[in-house]
């Protein structure tokens, strides 16, 4: 088979609404409670356009919103800086600067942490309805609240402890052990989705965010621009995407694709970016970028183990069909023989494992996700 040799939510209500979608309810609930709001199309919050995008750097750049310009200084905000906190029914929110329209959430009675994000009122059931439709997941983030405006919808999240995109950038590369620990999480992840009828589309290390505070456990961050199909047929035309992450057949068609398929290349990418500490294909100019990505070649470092390469090179195949899928990648022989008792990674120092800093003068640095 190788190519080589919620907490389920609770709801409530500021103000009463007429009856709409209903959400599971927490564990160990025995019923379930109605989410109200009207029903209407979801609007997503997407990157921009490939064609879009200014020139990329050849390094992960510093956290921010990927693929697209940062959002316009609030008004209420003097000098642009994170609006103050407000109050939410028994939560008081604090503005993350970094991560629009996402605020810590400290519950006034217990102190708790939460994340919560703000919704239009008319979109949030289309919002959630992915976290609603997916099975719970222990590395996927599931909705612990929902509370309901007369505009906006608020949506509480378990606290996360930073995303794999810092976390890599900061630490250069990681050994193939812990590599091997964390992807394993990401794969079961995409494949728990996959097997759920819901492709990720928009799949990067940045939608990935640690659990605890000790950075072992990993969880999906966001369901919110995911596809939900029917049944087999995962045929998709969207074309956004970061184009670190694209996949060569988004680029060559212009009809549709295999969501599935699109998802496991950016796997590959994910996992070289791990071992690698920089992406399989860069470059400065956009033009030059993609006709690497079209033609699908690139070079894996030699500290990187035969298994591991293996498993590198059945992820980015040209021809989507040739892609282990999700389910498959997590039977690779290489997560067993990495995490089996008395494994030892060997360094090495090659000059190409470590991603450049971030140079400040840079008018390209948010083309990357």
């Amino acid at each position: 088979i190788w190519m080589c040799s919620l907490r389920p939510a609770m709801s409530r209500k500021v103000q009463p609404r007429s009856p709409g979608l209903l959400l599971p309810a927490a564990r160990g609930s025995p019923s379930k409670r109605l989410l109200d709001g009207d029903e209407a199309a979801a609007v997503a919050a997407k990157c921009l356009r490939l064609s879009e995008c200014p020139n990329p750097p050849d390094y992960l750049s510093p956290p921010s919103s990927p693929c697209t310009p940062p959002p316009a200084p609030s008004p209420s905000a003097p000098g642009g800086s994170a609006p103050g906190p407000s109050r939410i029914a028994g939560y008081l929110l604090l503005p993350l600067a970094e991560r629009e329209n996402v605020s810590r959430a400290l519950s006034i009675h217990t102190g708790q942490e939460l994340r919560c994000k703000v919704f239009p009122i008319k979109h949030y059931q289309d919002k959630i309805r992915p976290y609603i439709q997916l099975p719970s997941h222990r590395n996927i983030t599931g909705i612990v609240e929902v509370i309901l405006g007369d505009t906006k919808a608020y949506v509480f999240f378990e606290k996360d402890f930073g995303d794999m995109h810092s976390y890599v950038r900061n630490r250069k590369r990681l050994r193939e052990e812990e590599a091997a620990r964390l992807f394993k999480q990401i794969v079961s992840a995409v494949a728990h989705c996959h097997q759920s009828a819901i492709v990720l589309g928009d799949l990067k290390l940045r939608k990935f965010v640690f659990s605890t505070e000790e950075r072992t456990q990993l969880r999906l961050e966001s369901l919110e621009d995911t596809h939900i199909i029917k049944g087999e047929d995962d045929a998709l035309s969207d074309k956004h995407g970061c184009p670190a992450y694209v996949s060569p057949e988004i680029l060559n068609t212009t009809g549709t694709y295999s969501g599935k398929s699109a998802d496991v290349w950016s796997l590959g990418v994910m996992l070289y970016t791990l071992l690698v500490g920089r992406y399989p294909f860069h470059d400065s100019d956009p033009s030059a970028l993609f006709s690497k990505i079209r033609r699908g070649q690139f070079c894996i470092p030699d500290h990187i183990s035969p298994k591991a390469r293996c498993l590198i090179r059945s992820l980015l195949r040209r021809e989507p069909s040739e892609r282990l899928t999700a389910p498959e990648v997590l039977l690779h022989p290489w997560f067993e023989s990495v995490l089996e008792p008395g494994y030892t990674d060997h360094e090495t120092g090659t000059s190409d494992q470590i991603v450049p800093e971030h140079q400040e003068d840079s008018d390209i640095s948010s083309f990357f996700c």
